[in-house]
Protein backbone atom coordinates (compact mmCIF):
# COMPACT_ATOMS: atom_id res chain seq x y z
CA UNK A 1 0.00 0.00 0.00
CA UNK A 2 1.91 3.60 -1.45
CA UNK A 3 1.24 6.71 0.81
CA UNK A 4 -0.17 9.27 -1.30
CA UNK A 5 2.40 12.64 -1.66
CA UNK A 6 1.52 15.53 -0.19
CA UNK A 7 2.18 19.22 -0.74
CA UNK A 8 3.81 21.17 1.48
CA UNK A 9 4.82 25.57 2.01
CA UNK A 10 8.55 25.22 3.01
CA UNK A 11 9.68 28.72 5.05
CA UNK A 12 12.84 30.03 6.22
CA UNK A 13 12.74 31.38 9.53
CA UNK A 14 14.42 34.28 10.90
CA UNK A 15 13.54 37.33 8.22
CA UNK A 16 10.51 35.08 7.06
CA UNK A 17 8.30 34.03 10.15
CA UNK A 18 10.33 36.49 12.62
CA UNK A 19 11.95 39.69 12.47
CA UNK A 20 15.80 38.80 11.88
CA UNK A 21 17.91 40.42 14.49
CA UNK A 22 20.60 37.80 14.11
CA UNK A 23 20.78 34.69 15.52
CA UNK A 24 17.32 34.73 17.33
CA UNK A 25 17.09 31.19 19.66
CA UNK A 26 15.96 32.82 22.95
CA UNK A 27 11.93 33.15 23.28
CA UNK A 28 12.41 36.65 24.58
CA UNK A 29 13.94 37.79 21.25
CA UNK A 30 11.28 36.54 19.31
CA UNK A 31 9.13 38.30 17.38
CA UNK A 32 6.63 37.64 14.76
CA UNK A 33 6.28 39.81 11.31
CA UNK A 34 3.12 41.29 10.50
CA UNK A 35 0.19 38.88 9.68
CA UNK A 36 2.52 35.54 9.76
CA UNK A 37 0.57 33.50 12.52
CA UNK A 38 -2.83 34.03 10.56
CA UNK A 39 -1.45 33.35 7.01
CA UNK A 40 0.43 30.26 8.40
CA UNK A 41 -3.64 28.99 9.47
CA UNK A 42 -4.74 29.75 6.01
CA UNK A 43 -2.53 27.69 4.64
CA UNK A 44 -2.73 24.38 7.55
CA UNK A 45 -6.46 25.35 6.53
CA UNK A 46 -6.27 24.97 2.80
CA UNK A 47 -4.40 21.46 3.77
CA UNK A 48 -0.95 22.31 3.20
CA UNK A 49 1.98 20.60 5.17
CA UNK A 50 4.20 23.33 6.95
CA UNK A 51 7.67 22.94 7.46
CA UNK A 52 10.64 25.28 8.60
CA UNK A 53 13.78 25.21 6.55
CA UNK A 54 16.37 27.27 8.29
CA UNK A 55 20.23 27.82 8.47
CA UNK A 56 21.23 28.07 12.14
CA UNK A 57 25.03 28.38 12.12
CA UNK A 58 24.96 30.08 15.67
CA UNK A 59 24.76 26.44 16.64
CA UNK A 60 28.36 26.33 15.28
CA UNK A 61 29.17 29.31 16.00
CA UNK A 62 29.28 28.54 19.71
CA UNK A 63 26.24 31.04 20.23
CA UNK A 64 23.71 28.50 21.44
CA UNK A 65 22.93 24.81 21.49
CA UNK A 66 20.39 22.27 19.75
CA UNK A 67 18.59 22.47 23.04
CA UNK A 68 18.20 26.35 23.07
CA UNK A 69 16.97 26.53 19.42
CA UNK A 70 14.23 23.15 20.26
CA UNK A 71 13.02 25.06 23.32
CA UNK A 72 12.26 28.09 21.03
CA UNK A 73 10.53 25.93 18.13
CA UNK A 74 8.47 24.51 20.65
CA UNK A 75 7.70 27.69 22.67
CA UNK A 76 6.38 29.00 18.79
CA UNK A 77 4.55 25.71 18.26
CA UNK A 78 2.55 26.34 21.39
CA UNK A 79 2.00 29.78 20.49
CA UNK A 80 0.35 28.42 16.93
CA UNK A 81 -1.36 25.61 18.15
CA UNK A 82 -4.78 27.81 19.00
CA UNK A 83 -4.70 28.78 15.63
CA UNK A 84 -4.07 25.02 13.94
CA UNK A 85 -1.13 26.85 12.27
CA UNK A 86 1.99 25.05 13.93
CA UNK A 87 4.29 23.60 11.32
CA UNK A 88 4.45 20.17 10.89
CA UNK A 89 8.02 19.75 11.37
CA UNK A 90 11.54 21.85 12.00
CA UNK A 91 14.55 21.37 10.15
CA UNK A 92 17.83 23.71 10.67
CA UNK A 93 21.07 23.15 9.33
CA UNK A 94 23.06 23.75 12.68
CA UNK A 95 26.89 24.11 9.89
CA UNK A 96 29.08 26.72 9.32
CA UNK A 97 31.03 25.64 6.18
CA UNK A 98 34.42 27.46 6.89
CA UNK A 99 34.57 25.64 10.34
CA UNK A 100 32.30 22.65 9.89
CA UNK A 101 33.43 21.84 6.64
CA UNK A 102 30.71 21.48 3.75
CA UNK A 103 27.33 19.74 4.71
CA UNK A 104 24.25 19.44 2.05
CA UNK A 105 21.57 20.73 4.13
CA UNK A 106 22.77 24.60 4.28
CA UNK A 107 20.53 26.38 2.06
CA UNK A 108 21.41 26.85 -1.08
CA UNK A 109 22.18 23.48 -0.64
CA UNK A 110 18.60 21.26 -1.04
CA UNK A 111 18.70 18.68 1.98
CA UNK A 112 16.49 20.05 4.48
CA UNK A 113 14.01 20.23 1.96
CA UNK A 114 14.90 16.52 0.72
CA UNK A 115 15.18 15.63 4.16
CA UNK A 116 11.85 16.34 4.90
CA UNK A 117 10.36 15.10 1.47
CA UNK A 118 11.35 11.68 2.72
CA UNK A 119 10.59 11.84 5.99
CA UNK A 120 6.63 13.78 5.40
CA UNK A 121 5.91 11.52 2.30
CA UNK A 122 5.64 15.08 0.27
CA UNK A 123 5.42 15.98 -3.25
CA UNK A 124 8.20 18.21 -4.20
CA UNK A 125 7.12 19.24 -7.63
CA UNK A 126 3.71 20.39 -5.64
CA UNK A 127 5.28 22.56 -2.82
CA UNK A 128 6.59 25.83 -2.59
CA UNK A 129 9.77 27.55 -0.66
CA UNK A 130 9.24 30.48 0.73
CA UNK A 131 11.99 32.82 2.06
CA UNK A 132 13.69 36.25 2.44
CA UNK A 133 16.95 35.10 0.68
CA UNK A 134 18.04 34.21 -2.37
CA UNK A 135 19.71 31.01 -1.24
CA UNK A 136 16.41 30.09 0.41
CA UNK A 137 14.57 30.48 -3.37
CA UNK A 138 18.19 28.39 -4.74
CA UNK A 139 16.76 25.56 -2.06
CA UNK A 140 13.79 25.29 -3.14
CA UNK A 141 14.33 25.27 -7.48
CA UNK A 142 17.28 22.56 -6.70
CA UNK A 143 14.99 20.33 -4.91
CA UNK A 144 12.51 20.84 -7.68
CA UNK A 145 9.62 22.97 -5.40
CA UNK A 146 8.21 26.39 -7.16
CA UNK A 147 9.97 29.58 -4.67
CA UNK A 148 8.82 32.59 -3.65
CA UNK A 149 11.19 35.58 -2.32
CA UNK A 150 9.97 37.75 0.28
CA UNK A 151 10.97 41.43 1.01
CA UNK A 152 10.66 41.16 4.54
CA UNK A 153 13.64 40.43 6.17
CA UNK A 154 17.23 40.37 3.69
CA UNK A 155 14.51 40.22 1.13
CA UNK A 156 14.48 44.15 -0.11
CA UNK A 157 18.41 43.54 -0.26
CA UNK A 158 18.25 40.47 -2.49
CA UNK A 159 15.45 41.48 -4.90
CA UNK A 160 16.88 43.08 -7.78
CA UNK A 161 19.45 40.27 -7.72
CA UNK A 162 17.24 37.72 -8.01
CA UNK A 163 14.83 39.40 -10.39
CA UNK A 164 18.08 38.83 -12.43
CA UNK A 165 19.10 35.09 -11.64
CA UNK A 166 15.78 33.98 -10.55
CA UNK A 167 13.08 35.53 -12.94
CA UNK A 168 10.85 32.99 -12.70
CA UNK A 169 10.83 33.53 -8.48
CA UNK A 170 7.97 36.43 -7.85
CA UNK A 171 9.27 38.96 -5.07
CA UNK A 172 6.14 39.43 -2.94
CA UNK A 173 6.09 41.69 0.17
CA UNK A 174 5.70 39.51 3.02
CA UNK A 175 4.04 35.42 3.99
CA UNK A 176 0.59 37.15 4.01
CA UNK A 177 1.19 38.08 0.17
CA UNK A 178 2.99 34.85 -0.61
CA UNK A 179 -0.23 32.67 1.13
CA UNK A 180 -2.52 35.13 -1.04
CA UNK A 181 -0.07 33.95 -4.23
CA UNK A 182 0.31 30.35 -3.16
CA UNK A 183 -3.71 29.44 -2.49
CA UNK A 184 -4.39 31.33 -5.90
CA UNK A 185 -2.34 29.06 -7.37
CA UNK A 186 -3.79 25.94 -6.29
CA UNK A 187 -7.47 26.93 -5.98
Amino acid sequence: MSTALRRAVFLDRDGTLNLDTGYVHRVEDWRWLPGVPEALARFKAAGWLLVVASNQSGIARGMFGPAELHTLERWVDARLAPLGAAPDAWYSCPHLPETTGPCDCRKPAPGLLLRAARDLAIDLAASWMVGDRLRDAQAGLAAGCRAVLLRTGWGEHEAAQARAVLPQVPVLPDLPAACAHILAQHS
